[in-house]
């Protein structure tokens, strides 16, 4: 390093974090994901004080060399440790990690665990995952003014359910209707909410105008083409078996549309093939141009033909001529704008809109391509993608899922921001995003500057410098046209603002994304290289799963709280009390444990673990999803765990002190005998009936205290607000089956460990008691009156409390993407009623890998 030109210093701060790097890699301490790394810091820092309170020990006895002084301090030092923390945290992740495997989400990376209950936006693709993915052909434009469309058709596999129709293209155009002036809405006189524009300005009857569509030379040209240029297959099985639909089909659901649509009209790839058309080359989809081409040669034809589909702005370019036979025409900047605007009104519609070209080639087609992909053959593929003839449009619908928005305004109560990226039109994301609720239907709401941003193209938003993109108002929530370099500059711009964020892919130019992502999700119906690049796989595609996931994430991340919680409260209260017993000291000057070592090895590894394992399956709360992900800095240990671990620590130490003196001061006169440590003997009796009352004691507090934390703000007796039930206590204590026999057994536990003779006086150095049974107990009602007491005060006057989450304008999802907050007059709530009633199709699910 250069100290002339980054100064004196910089080599000495360069080695000092080259020295802490490697020691804190070797320690744990700068490796491995945010919770190890705190509870590292956490093992540490309890060993530190371990030492601390050895010497402590060490210090009050005058460093004396004895036995007991060294069993005392290591007694101290074991106190403060929680022996079962790593077990209790490894069996929490692996119920985590079943629970996730029943919601159809695979979890390959531990650490997504953590992570997602952190989780602040969610970058999602839309097809398959938000959508259906069971794509069918609505709508078809023919460039003759012609267009088809599919009616009655519930089943997008099924090419013989339903009826297509054909009517003339009088002008559809998005400017031909009304537009709608949401500040004249709002007066009361003319209020409409935020009415959806189909429901709103519902399309005029045509029935009387359309008829059922019959073969010309014009659709048989599309057809033609899109079901060449086209790998999906569709299969028919007359009688199908295992409750297998009766149509099969397999491919990408773009293609599988459109195939299903050639099949409606007697056209489909393997009919076509039969009379003769033989694939000579193949030039695939590339998601860098948008488009696929593959070359036929045709019966009876002394030239090749070759098909293309893709991306409705990539193929008009490459066209010179619109239509076939008598209606062809050429391709003009007119015609061009005619097209968009046709590829426009499909879009909005939420249809994903697709152009199907075709050319003949100069003679037969001779070329050959290398196995990889060269400029010669980049060369030739410019040369046969060129001069083609647009054939038509195809609107293919793909319908949200009905759990999509629910899922959407989940993530909205607790603080998730989602956002679409997706590689179709923008007109059509734009549709589809409001029709699920990821933007508002009325933009109206927003800010100017807020409703400009948050749908933008890719190719728009990657012009943008980082400066530019770190100065808009809002990042896109919808990101259309969007390439996978696109979704790597979100996650940076998402990372610089401080977010914490999950995206899901599926393809193989997906990888770099979902590696750079916090939490990589990938599709189960995607490549392996997505798969082996992210954490998570959803086994179903399904927006709701990464939901659940992030929602199952929350609750382990709560009852990892808890049960820490747990753990070193019981830690805080032996502490308190063995150093108070430094104070205790017998004839020979040495300090009695008012605990005995194996005592407190018998609560840390036997009565706390049981109970921790309990609060580790503890159900989610009602709040898991309506409070803001947690903070990364704190994790786990937020200010209330680490308060509320001092104040009942303190209040179980002090409870349990207590007892002791009563017993040996109050009922004893203050005798503690002679080598009480070591063994029974007759004026060891009141220290060992003193014993005895603490490690009762001390286990019922503990135990009790892991139903306390089942809710560390609510209160034991009343832990559901919504119960009708004038007592809830029992049934809310059931619940939890584990953690109740695990209270109930190890309470009943005591009993034995106390009165079984030999095992009592020389094993755990207690002895058997009668009355100060009852200073247990009494102690037991104070403690839990105490936390009850604590628990009542952070509510009242709000301490402590979880940051609220930030809301804005819109909400994400709610009331399926529009807010009721305009006034409103009674004659309008019979039109409230009818809004968001929108019936989805059903349609089975096929998954989707589409870029």
């Amino acid at each position: 390093m250069n100290y002339k030109k980054y100064g004196k210093r910089q080599p000495v701060i360069g080695l000092t974090k080259r020295i802490y790097d490697f020691v804190g890699g070797f320690l744990g301490l700068t490796e491995g994901t945010p919770l190890q790394i705190k509870l590292a810091k956490l093992a540490y820092i309890l060993f530190g004080c371990a030492l601390v309170l050895a010497l402590i020990v060490f210090g009050v006895n005058k460093f004396g060399d004895s036995q007991e002084i060294v069993i005392y301090a290591i007694s101290t030092g074991i106190a403060i440790i929680p022996e079962s923390l790593v077990a209790v945290l490894t069996i929490t992740m692996v119920v985590a990690t079943t629970v996730m495997r029943k919601a159809n989400v695979v979890v390959r990376d531990l650490s997504a665990l953590e992570a997602l209950g952190g989780v602040t936006n969610i970058c999602s693709d839309k097809t398959g995952t938000l959508t259906q993915g069971a794509m069918i052909v609505r709508k078809v434009w023919i460039p003759s003014k012609t267009i088809y469309t599919v009616q009655d058709s519930k089943h997008p596999s099924n090419p013989k359910e339903g009826r297509v129709t054909v009517a003339e293209k009088k002008d559809a155009t998005p400017e031909s209707q009304e537009k709608r002036d949401f500040d004249q809405e709002r007066s009361a006189a003319t209020l409409k909410f935020d009415v959806p524009e189909e429901k709103l300005n519902p399309p005029k009857e045509e029935s009387k105008t359309e008829k059922i569509a019959t073969m010309n030379p014009e659709l048989e040209a599309f057809l033609l083409s899109a079901a060449l240029c086209n790998l999906a297959t569709v299969r028919h099985e007359p009688e199908p078996q295992d409750d297998r639909p009766e149509w099969q089909v397999t491919g990408e659901p773009t293609e599988i549309a459109l195939q299903v649509f050639a099949h409606r009209l007697d056209s489909g790839k393997k009919a076509t093939e039969a009379k003769g058309w033989k694939q000579v080359a193949e030039f695939p989809f590339d998601s860098s141009i948008k488009r696929m081409s593959v070359v036929y040669n045709g019966p009876g034809l002394d030239h090749s033909m070759i098909f293309t589909k893709g991306a409705v702005e990539r193929i008009i370019d490459l066209c010179t001529t619109v239509g076939t036979g008598d209606n062809q025409e050429p391709m003009t900047d007119e015609y061009k704008e005619e097209i968009l605007k046709q590829m426009d009104a499909f879009a909005s519609q939420g249809q994903r809109v697709l152009a199907i070209a075709s050319r003949p080639w100069e003679g037969m087609y001779t070329e050959k391509t290398s196995a990889e992909n060269t400029e010669d053959d980049s060369a030739l593929r410019q040369r046969v993608e060129s001069g083609l003839t647009l054939l038509g449009l195809a609107g293919i619908y793909d319908p949200p899922r009905r759990e999509t928005t629910p899922a959407i305004a989940e993530c909205s109560t607790a603080g998730i921001r989602v956002h679409m990226l997706t590689g179709d039109h923008p007109a059509t994301a734009e549709a589809i995003a409001k029709e699920v609720g990821i933007i508002p239907r009325n933009p109206s709401i927003l800010r100017d500057d807020v409703a400009k941003s948050i749908v933008l193209k890719a190719s728009d938003f990657d012009k943008l410098t980082d400066e530019e993109i770190d100065a808009l108002p809002e990042l896109p929530l919808v990101l259309a046209r969007c390439a996978p370099d696109t979704k790597t500059r979100m996650i940076e711009a998402l990372r610089r603002r401080g977010a914490f964020m999950a995206m899901t892919g599926d393809g193989v130019n997906d990888a770099p994304s979902l590696s750079r992502a916090d939490v990589g999700i990938a599709m189960g119906s995607g490549s392996d290289v997505a798969k082996s690049a992210s954490k998570i796989v959803l086994t179903d595609d399904k927006f709701n799963s990464i939901v659940a996931a992030i929602r199952e994430g929350r609750r382990m991340f709560d009852n990892i709280q808890k049960f820490i919680l747990h753990l070193l409260t019981s830690n805080v209260g032996e502490v308190i009390l063995l150093i108070a017993g430094l104070g205790f000291q017998d004839e020979a000057g040495l300090s009695v444990f008012p605990v005995s070592p194996l005592q407190i090895l018998w609560i840390n590894l036997v009565t706390s673990s049981f109970p921790a394992f309990g609060l580790g399956r503890e159900a989610a709360s009602r709040e898991v999803m309506r409070k803001p992900p947690h903070d990364k800095k704190s994790g786990v240990f937020t200010k209330q765990v680490l308060v509320d671990m001092i104040v009942y620590g303190i209040l179980m130490g002090s409870l349990t002190l207590a007892t002791f003196i009563i017993i040996v001061y109050g009922a004893n006169n203050g005798q503690l005998g002679r080598d009480c440590n070591k063994q029974w003997g007759e004026t060891c009796e009141p220290v060992f009936r003193a014993r005895a009352a603490v490690f009762a004691e001390l286990t019922w507090l503990i135990l009790f205290s892991a139903w306390e934390f089942k809710d560390i703000r609510r209160s034991m007796f009343r832990l559901d607000p919504d119960s009708t039930s004038r007592f809830p206590l029992f049934k809310d204590l059931y619940q939890n089956k584990f953690l109740f026999w695990a209270v109930t057994i190890g309470a009943i536990s005591v009993f034995p460990v106390v009165y079984i003779p030999v095992l009592n006086t020389r094993v755990f150095k207690h002895t058997a008691i009668t009355w100060e049974w009852a200073l247990a107990i009494g102690a037991l009602i104070l403690f839990i009156a105490g936390m009850e007491l604590w628990k009542l005060t952070k509510r009242t006057f709000r301490l402590l409390e979880d940051r609220a989450v930030v809301r804005g304008a819109f909400s994400q999802g709610e009331d399926n993407g529009r807010r009721f907050h305009h006034t409103f007059s009674m004659g309008s709530l019979k039109s409230w009623r009818s809004i968001g009633r929108k019936e989805t199709t059903e349609t089975s699910h096929s998954p989707d890998a589409e870029k």
